[in-house]
């Protein structure tokens, strides 16, 4: 399913009136946007570890559960919800990943396989070493590190990308390139 296709000005519609505090919106949101929801938090678990105890429908849950707390947001459209849910599923995998990590002091903490930001074939870095790339990339370059994030962690296509992201194609994959190129390096020294 398209993140962005599909009845979007009814989803929009009633991430509106949720945003308002609607709750009999939200119960017929769900099941609009669940599908997508259980997409990416596949995509997520697909790049761990195997031996991870985060399971796709606990992420889900987890999700739903932040997101339902959030009051008078102003959603602008569905591409502005799964944005938000793509960003709340990657706090959610790095918290969990460091708990993983400090309880195992220095062992297999989740693993990311870059494979999907065409690093190397072999390449996998741990999660929060990703994560502490992207905020260094946002310190100097919100949008790459967005855009990263959009593509990576929310399995957008680069068309959806430049929705959100309100700029050109060409302007998403160039900065696709060079986010990766840097991502690449910082990644690899840190490796």
């Amino acid at each position: 399913m398209n993140p962005l296709g599909g009845p979007s000005s009814n989803v929009t519609q009633l991430l509106i009136s949720w945003g308002r505090g609607d709750s009999v919106a939200l119960e017929k949101l769900i099941p609009l946007v669940e599908d997508e929801l259980h997409r990416l938090a596949l995509r997520y678990m697909q790049q761990e570890d195997p031996g991870n105890s985060l399971q796709p429908t606990a992420l889900i849950n987890e999700a739903y559960l932040r997101l339902i707390d959030w009051r008078n947001v102003e959603w602008r459209n569905r591409a502005h919800f799964f944005a938000v849910a793509s960003k709340m599923m990657r706090r959610i995998l790095v918290d969990h990943a460091r708990r993983r990590k400090s309880r195992k002091k220095g062992g297999a903490a989740m693993r990311v396989s870059l494979t999907s930001l065409a690093l190397a074939e072999d390449r996998t870095t741990d999660l929060v070493l990703l994560d502490q790339a992207l905020l260094k990339l946002a310190s100097f370059d919100e949008r790459k590190s967005r855009l990263v994030e959009l593509r990576f962690f929310g399995g957008l296509s680069e068309e959806e990308t430049a929705e959100i992201l309100q700029t050109s194609l060409r302007t998403v994959q160039r900065e696709w390139n060079l986010a990766r190129s840097w991502l690449f390096r910082e990644l690899r020294g840190a490796g």
